[in-house]
């Protein structure tokens, strides 16, 4: 979890949620399953908080809070103890000492629903995804028709490394309508070409915020799309 969501670049926070008022089991069960989820909170070197009434009717539970880049607050992953299932269903296995013990099902979700989880992340990060992240990686825009060919060319060499990459070969559009259109779509770098690029087997390379890196060899420039993506950085600085 704490991999998961640093990497993403979100702070959280911990709560126990302990029994409901309408619960099923045994009390002294319940005191020890929270008893013991207090113990791995404790553990876990990280603070929670306590949040009375509010586990499922089946067992306590660990609620993590995110805090997207404007500290709004979104509840998504949950742990839960789960020991009503395995009586109902008589779930048994053999211990070490042979003799037969009653199962706890732990109900694990990190993300919550990938489909909320999307969202969160939209809003986390602007509409403006980090290269790793991004659906809309690169777009390479020819100044002219004539260098289709190469954008094109260009397309197939990154898309082989797994770069996700489009071209805007719109010959009715203008080398700054192209351009903007990439920036609003949100691409992370557009790649513009023409007869000196071609000719040089090279690319100049701006940002949809409009930062102007200049040029790149093909090969300088792919590594350095590479180096990016898998160092899952939330920034994206051409190293």
């Amino acid at each position: 979890m704490e991999a998961i969501y640093t990497v993403l670049g979100f702070t959280y926070e911990l709560e126990l949620s302990t029994r409901p008022a309408k619960y099923l089991g045994e009390l002294e069960v319940w005191d020890d399953a929270e008893s013991r989820l207090k113990e791995a909170l404790d553990g876990s070197g990280a603070t929670w908080q306590l949040n009375p009434g509010d586990g499922a009717f089946y067992g306590p539970k660990i609620d993590i809070t995110v805090h997207d880049a404007l500290r709004r607050p979104f509840q998504c992953a949950t742990i839960q103890l789960d020991f009503q299932l395995p009586i109902r269903f008589e779930l048994t296995y053999n211990a070490p000492d042979g003799t037969e013990k009653r199962p706890v099902i732990v109900h694990r979700a990190i993300l919550g629903s990938i489909e909320r989880m999307t969202g969160i992340l939209t809003e986390h990060f602007a509409g403006k995804w980090p290269f790793w992240l991004s659906p809309r990686q690169v777009m390479v825009v020819p100044v002219m028709p004539m260098f289709n060919d190469y954008a094109t060319e260009l397309q197939r060499k990154l898309h082989l490394q797994g770069i996700v990459i489009d071209t805007d070969l719109d010959d009715g559009s203008t080398l700054n309508k192209k351009v903007r259109n990439a920036q609003l779509a949100q691409y992370n770098f557009i790649f513009v070409v023409g007869e000196k690029e071609k000719t040089s087997g090279t690319v100049n390379v701006r940002t949809r915020d409009n930062v102007v890196h200049g040029e790149f060899s093909v090969e300088d420039i792919t590594e350095k799309l590479i180096r990016l993506r898998d160092s899952k950085s939330n920034v994206d600085v051409l190293e």
